[in-house]
């Protein structure tokens, strides 16, 4: 990692007139997309059979701040007579959004009803004012949690506590989250979860040794890196992957590092590292390897090219005392972004994990 820092990071990436391709999103990248919806109120979402509700939260630095609820609307098939499963809340990692509708309609078949939350500086929640994904502390994530945890029991008084299935960022997010909030979840589902910085402990405390004087004076200058379009081709219909990405809320190359996120991210990697004492029980989902090239090749569709898998691996058992790791063969770093026997293969492995092991499945 480079200490050059710069502070002048773009606030904005320029949305463009229509998508490069149309598929399951919309043809026009449509301002309302980026608006928010009446308090309360679902409205139609960009993909087909979901609504949307806007979270307002509370100001930052930046200015007007909301995450996003997406829902699918399809209703899973359920004796009525019988207690429903438990909700689905979904959390997306580092410049990304929801977009995985095959993903959603499983967790539908299976019996769960299905929510995506995206954060605040993510996806249909992030806002021209704002620079995408920025944030100091991961602890300011339990509002939006709190504030979709409570939609979900309005929609699903019967159901037990809800599965939180989260990737990449938002699997420490969630981690994190559940350690400050025993109780509030069934739980927890990680796919590929972000545990660590690659390279262990020395990588980062030099880290956090680079970013942590800089976050005091300017938390939105960005620290260069090098920001490869690998992964985004393994996963983009416009190179060789199968979907539709949003070409704001998932560019070519991720968001820029800002260095009050990354000293927010690293220190949520110490209090993984210190072992978190979940108790509640823990699925980890990993691929079996781990590829990093300069240019693009097959094996990123069959390897994580992003988190080093096998650290993670051992990062997983700290925690809690009830985790389970599993890894999936030609998985991707989002392992249901993966091909498609891939993603079933590893969401069989969820639903028998499931039935073992979390209450009211």
């Amino acid at each position: 990692m480079s200490s050059e820092v710069s502070a002048d990071t773009p606030a904005f990436y320029p949305v463009p007139g229509k998508h490069a391709t149309g598929g399951e999103l919309a043809e026009h990248v449509a301002a309302d997309l980026l608006e928010d919806s009446a308090a309360g109120e679902w409205v139609d979402d960009v993909l087909p059979g979901c609504s949307r509700q806007t979270i307002p939260l509370d100001d930052d630095s930046e200015g007007a701040v909301c995450a996003t609820l997406v829902r699918l609307d399809q209703k899973p098939q359920a004796d009525p007579a019988a207690v429903p499963e438990a909700p689905v809340l979904q959390i997306h990692g580092w410049t990304d959004y929801f977009y995985n509708l095959p993903m959603a309609h499983r967790w539908a078949e299976s019996g769960h009803r299905f929510y995506a939350l995206e954060l605040r500086k993510y996806g249909r929640s992030l806002r021209a004012h704002q620079t995408p994904g920025f944030i100091e502390d991961l602890r300011e994530y339990d509002e939006e949690i709190s504030a979709a945890l409570k939609i979900l029991r309005e929609e699903n008084p019967e159901a037990p506590a809800p599965i939180i299935h989260a990737h990449s960022t938002g699997g420490l997010v969630a981690a994190l989250w559940a350690q400050r909030h025993p109780g509030r979840a069934g739980a927890l589902v990680l796919n590929s979860p972000w545990l660590e910085v690659p390279g262990d402990v020395p990588a980062r405390a030099a880290v956090d040794g680079l970013v942590s004087p800089l976050s005091h004076v300017k938390p939105t200058a960005t620290v260069k890196v090098p920001r490869l379009e690998n992964y985004w081709e393994s996963l983009s219909a416009e190179a060789y992957g199968e979907w539709q990405l949003h070409p704001v809320w998932r560019p070519r190359k991720s968001f820029p590092m800002t260095v009050g996120w990354l000293r927010a991210v690293t220190t949520g990697h110490k209090r993984v590292y210190e072992g978190l004492n979940l108790e509640l029980p823990v699925l980890v989902l990993l691929s079996t390897g781990t590829v990093y090239r300069r240019q693009w090749t097959k094996e990123y569709q069959e390897n994580d090219g992003v988190l080093d898998v096998e650290l993670l691996a051992r990062r997983a058992v700290r925690l809690g005392s009830q985790v389970t790791v599993v890894r999936v063969r030609k998985a991707m770093h989002d392992v249901f972004a993966s091909a498609e026997p891939v993603r079933t293969q590893a969401f069989d492995q969820v639903q028998r994990w499931l039935r073992a092991y979390a209450p009211g499945s």
